[in-house]
């Protein structure tokens, strides 16, 4: 498959959303020891995407969605991955004429998301869609990484405006634990927060719960 498909930031709380396409006419150009992000150290994520990004024969579209679109309630993350997987298509391959190529399936039905991503595109392309694909194939794999670092840089940047945030998601007890001290000494949610996310409710609930009970 000339080009695949990945994302990063589906789950978290803070943040915003990235997707990313690689496109390659011989995936023998990408470099050896590619996988699945999560597989890879941030170090040699780093120098992977590097590397892709110096290779002229390599073409990178990427997609970011905001907190903005994120919160929005006329749409929902199915729909909003399959559009960002549709947009970073679209950069990677630019005029190319009916190209094809492979997403890590982000649905649990994999022939309907290739289905709308393919839909989703402003060009003519093939897209096939499998579960586990970052860890099958190497441009997929390729596309997990630009992906993961771009969305890594994104949360990197609000540490550094607002401290330690931990990775963002829910289960990482760094970031609950910023997330209800901000809370708390401020009474609303930092703005890169995603509100429509339970666990945000959650930290505006108990912080209003324990304003009640002081009152009382």
């Amino acid at each position: 498959m000339p080009f695949g498909v990945d994302e990063a930031g589906k789950g978290p709380v803070f943040g915003s959303m990235f997707a990313a396409a690689v496109y390659v006419k011989d995936d023998s150009r990408l470099p050896d020891g590619l996988d699945d992000s999560k597989r890879l150290t941030p170090t040699r994520r780093g120098e992977f995407a590097t590397a892709l990004r110096e290779d002229d024969e390599v073409a990178i579209g990427l997609a970011e969605v905001p907190v903005s679109r994120i919160d929005d309630p006329s749409t929902d993350m199915n729909t909003l991955t399959v559009t960002a997987h549709a947009e970073a298509i679209d950069c990677a391959v630019g005029d190319l004429e009916a190209p094809s190529g492979l997403c890590d399936a982000c649905d649990t039905d994999a022939d309907r998301f290739a289905r709308r991503v393919a839909e989703n595109c402003s060009v003519g392309v093939t897209v096939e869609a499998r579960h586990g694909a970052d860890a099958e194939s190497p441009v997929v794999a390729a596309a997990s990484v630009v992906a993961k670092v771009a969305r890594d840089a994104h949360v990197g940047e609000i540490a550094d405006e607002y401290g330690e945030v931990g990775s963002g998601y829910p289960a990482d007890r760094t970031t609950r634990a910023f997330l209800e001290s901000y809370v708390e000494e401020n009474g609303e949610l930092p703005p890169f927060a995603r509100s429509s996310w339970s666990t945000c409710e959650d930290a505006l609930a108990a912080v209003s719960q324990t304003g009640l009970e002081d009152f009382s």
